[in-house]
């Protein structure tokens, strides 16, 4: 497993690369947000969150005041997330925007509803890296459980070793379920920070073709302007 690693150090906030499979809080061990505070030695706000499955970019506020700052931020839609993720199938299309309402279905799972009161809103473009292999670029709109992962499952194209999304039986033959958090841009107090951290974890993600659209493409937010 990749080891947890501090990015970035602010007197308001801190900018981590979560390790994929870590949980956010655990009762067996401590969870990524008491492990960096062991790190860094101080205590953390906790301001949005990953999946146990994704790997990368995560903030944490260093206090109560940053801490509201930042969440009036995320409610406002004001700090751009960008993820990439991989997936073995053919999607029913290869960019555009995903919407609907999502609900709970089985065992902890969400599922898209034929409504759209309030809806889950993912914009994504697609390309081919290998044979059978597709990589996607994701904004997400909104911050729904499982939005990304239930997106691209209502693609058919659910998320390679994903194992809730995707077939059980392939996903347990992956590495990892490959989805990561690559990029984050807000402005905070005036200033505007843009942060990008390439996945270290998994076959697929360090393959030639994977490593090469990295290569070519340090500011996802060019894709969505």
């Amino acid at each position: 497993m990749q080891p947890l690693s501090v990015l970035f150090e602010h007197d308001d906030f801190v900018i981590i690369n979560k390790p994929a499979n870590t949980n956010f809080h655990s009762n067996k061990e401590p969870g990524i947000m008491v492990k960096t505070e062991q790190i860094l030695g101080r205590k953390l706000y906790s301001i949005h969150r990953l999946d146990k499955i994704t790997s990368g970019l995560l903030i944490f506020a260093t206090s109560s005041q940053s801490a509201a700052l930042f969440t009036e931020l995320f409610e406002k839609q004001c700090i751009e997330k960008y993820y990439v993720a991989i997936s073995l199938r053919k999607p029913k299309k290869k960019q555009g925007w995903i919407k609907g309402d999502m609900v709970p279905a089985r065992r902890g799972s969400y599922k898209f509803a034929a409504t759209s009161h309030n809806p889950a809103v993912t914009q994504f473009i697609s390309t081919a890296l290998r044979p059978n292999e597709r990589l996607f670029l994701l904004k997400p709109h909104t911050g729904k459980t499982h939005q990304i992962r239930v997106a691209l499952k209502s693609l058919g194209a659910p998320i390679a070793g994903d194992i809730r999304y995707a077939n059980a039986t392939d996903a347990a033959k992956e590495e990892r379920a490959y989805l990561h958090a690559y990029a984050l841009r807000f402005t905070f107090k005036a200033i505007c920070y843009q942060f990008t951290c390439k996945p270290e974890e998994g076959s697929r993600y360090k393959s030639v073709a994977c490593s090469q659209w990295f290569q070519k493409n340090t500011q996802p937010w060019d894709f969505f302007t």
